[in-house]
């Protein structure tokens, strides 16, 4: 044999060697390192999920009145698998059943296609989940036609009636409460992907509906149940050869809500008042606020914000119309928990805890001028005019400003002045700290702003962050403004040459602006009402909450939820603070700028601890309108916040509506109190829990109207 043909036989051996080597790690590979995976994936090739919802819990108001809750709805159903062994893949009974329900058969094939195959449209028009359970097409429909279909099966192989529970919303004494409550919504691929290695029982599916805001959101692992699940054997052809194992749905838990549904009602009609008052006076009054706490716990006894929206807009979800306008209208952000404004002179009580901090003379007497001058700028009293010489607790029941200008800048002075380093003592900001501001109150809701403290620290975050864009404009000189304004545009100018040397200082007019909740200062009137709260009872800072309990769907209590304190202000000085606080707030209400619309209220029973404010808001647009309070001032159990946008003074405008709810919640009519009247069963919040009947639903509160609105007490809470 040649060297040639010797070689030749080498390389093939080679070469054959190599594939068989080849081929054995492959084999070993799928076999061993990946048999594990595909052996999964065989059988979830045979096994198919049957997925039954299960119904979701209520939320309830403090005495059991349902404000989310459920009906039964009769719903239309097209078993694919059944419809695809018709001729022409059952285009014939969509056509038939298209007839008799009035929508159009491209419509309910569109309602079958799954999702992300071809031609499907997006959710929630295609059908997101598994083949082998019955699609619904239709809720709703009528009694007569449901029978006509089942009655004339031959004519409609696959389809079915059955019974669903739909969400809601029962608005007991014509409640809104839109964005505590929150609405539901498909489930996204986000959510999916974060459950990692969820029990296949309770992990969430494309077909479910979760909480997308408010209460819904922020409990929906416990009102939304267990759903009912049946695992199939399926042979190679899709037939379907037994039933593995099967566990039935489970309800979910029911949310006992601290709202007050009367109560809620109430605030929510006063703030549509205080905004009509406002836009009678003149002003815009384009959005607004209310909050109604119990100071001794932090329970919210009722929240609302102005404008607001139907809730049962996203029952079967919204279209791009009703959205665009949800939008528009600016309605579906809370105004309470998440829209931020400068409190204005109910601010003040913070900067009265700084000053005691700091060693000022509570008892003494301060200069009230109707101005201050800082160079070419002036700091003006609003809502009141010069008083001269007037102690501090004058100064807070007229709202003088021009005092709280005094004192903040002695504190600027003693801190440092213009030379103070970032470190330097900021007494007003530390106090607000401690009061909760510039941080999240803990609230049970799933989004909320934390707001800002204008302070040095912020100043300094706030420079570092817009410092290159300062600089760049202070050397290009705002070109395209100098074409049309050559005055305005030396004014930017300067202005960014000034905030990109040393924007990062501490100004004067920084100081004095911060002292009157002005400046870089930015609330939520859910932060003012914790703060008044705080103030109310003693020094303890509590975390809002919206729900008191969680109960099972027969009654029996889940978990409680206790009071939480986030915050203690303690301290001799500023113990000291809150008491002079205490006895000097009623005063505002009696002979300050609260007078005139307390006019005639009971004051000498029940007394009313109060601040007004006006806060100042850049460009041409009008004041924004305060009024923080609580109630009774001897015996705290109730403190409560409006705000309008453009609304002007807080005393004319919120003031009224305050009082209002006040009336309500003590039973006054004239000067006549008499808790029998009181919005609140028995006067006060309720300490039991409710009591719900063995099929669901809830037992309405004996002695009181239930309020409901929408047929009998407990209509629509039936679980099937």
């Amino acid at each position: 044999m040649s060297q040639r043909s010797n070689v030749r036989l080498l390389v093939m051996g080679v070469l054959l060697v190599s594939l068989v080597m080849t081929l054995v790690g492959r084999l070993y590979y799928l076999q061993v390192v990946t048999g594990e995976q595909y052996k999964t994936a065989a059988v979830n090739n045979t096994v198919r999920e049957v997925v039954e919802p299960a119904v979701r819990g209520l939320v309830l108001d403090q005495a059991g009145r349902p404000l989310v809750a459920n009906r039964t709805s009769l719903v239309i159903t097209v078993d694919k698998v059944v419809l695809e062994r018709e001729p022409e893949n059952g285009a014939k009974v969509v056509e038939r059943l298209g007839a008799i329900l009035d929508v159009s058969a491209e419509r309910i094939a569109d309602r079958l296609k799954p999702c992300g195959s071809e031609g499907a449209k997006p959710p929630p028009v295609c059908w997101n989940g598994s083949p082998y359970q019955p699609i619904p097409i239709a809720q709703d429909v009528d009694p007569q036609i449901a029978l006509t279909i089942m009655e004339q099966g031959q004519l409609y192989p696959g389809v079915d009636a059955r019974l669903d529970a739909i969400r809601e919303y029962p608005a007991p004494f014509n409640v809104n409460a839109a964005h505590l409550l929150g609405y539901l919504g498909p489930v996204t691929e986000e959510q999916l992907n974060e459950q990692g290695s969820t029990d296949a029982y309770d992990r969430l599916r494309r077909t479910d509906v979760v909480g997308r805001s408010g209460l819904e959101a922020y409990y929906d692992d416990e009102i939304r149940g267990k759903p009912g699940v049946t695992t199939l054997a399926v042979d190679t052809a899709g037939r379907v050869t037994g039933t593995l194992e099967s566990f039935p749905p489970q309800p979910g838990d029911y949310l006992v809500s601290s709202i007050d549904a009367n109560l809620q009602s109430v605030v929510e009609e006063q703030l549509v008042r205080a905004v009509q008052r406002a836009q009678r006076q003149g002003y815009p009054g384009d959005s607004g606020a209310a909050v109604v706490v119990d100071v001794r716990n932090g329970n919210i006894l009722a929240m609302a914000s102005y404008p607001t929206y139907d809730p049962s807009i996203w029952i079967g979800g919204v279209t791009k119309k009703q959205f665009d306008k949800l939008m528009e209208s600016g309605s579906l952000a809370s105004n309470a928990t998440q829209g931020l404004f400068a409190p204005g002179s109910t601010y003040k009580v913070i900067s009265t805890l700084a000053a005691a901090k700091e060693g000022f003379n509570l008892g003494g007497s301060y200069a009230c001028p109707s101005r201050v001058r800082l160079g070419t700028q002036v700091f003006r009293n609003f809502e009141s005019s010069a008083f001269g010489r007037i102690s501090l607790r004058r100064a807070l029941e007229v709202s003088c400003n021009t005092v709280f200008y005094g004192i903040a800048d002695q504190m600027w002075d003693k801190a440092g002045g213009d030379d103070a380093g970032r470190e330097a003592p900021d007494p007003i900001a530390e106090a607000a700290r401690q009061l909760g501001l510039g941080q999240d109150t803990g609230i049970d809701l799933p989004v909320e702003s934390a707001g800002r403290v204008a302070s040095r620290e912020f100043k300094a975050q706030n420079w570092e962050l817009k410092r290159d864009t300062w600089c760049k404009n202070a050397i290009e000189g705002y070109p395209e403004t100098r074409k049309t304004d050559p005055e305005l545009a030396d004014y930017f100018t300067a202005l960014d040459q000034e905030n990109c040397a040393d924007g990062f200082r501490w100004r004067e007019g920084d100081a004095l602006n911060a002292a009157i909740g002005q400046g870089d200062t930015t609330v939520t009137p859910l932060q003012m009402a914790m703060v008044y709260a705080a103030i109310a009872n003693g020094g303890t800072v509590y975390e809002p909450k919206l729900v008191k309990a969680v109960i099972s769907a027969d009654g029996k209590q889940v978990r409680e939820l206790p009071p939480v304190a986030s915050n203690e202000i303690t301290g001799a000085r500023s113990q000291r603070a809150i008491r002079f606080l205490q006895d000097t707030l009623p005063g505002v209400t009696t002979t300050g700028s609260a007078r005139t619309p307390f006019a005639g209220f009971p004051l000498g029973t029940i007394p009313v601890a109060s601040k007004t404010g006006s806060a100042q808001v850049t460009g041409d647009k009008a004041a924004t309108s305060w009024f923080a309070s609580y109630a009774p001032a001897n015996d705290p159990k109730y403190a409560i916040v409006m705000m309008v946008t453009q609304g002007g003074t807080g005393s004319k405008t919120s003031a009224p509506s305050v009082r209002k709810i006040y009336e309500a919640l003590f039973g006054i009519r004239g000067m006549d109190i008499d808790p029998r009247r009181s919005v609140l069963i028995g006067g006060e919040p309720m300490k039991q829990m409710p009591v719900i009947r063995p099929d669901g639903t809830p037992v309405m509160p004996l002695g009181k109207d239930s309020g409901s609105s929408r047929g009998a007490p407990g209509r629509g809470c039936q679980r099937r």
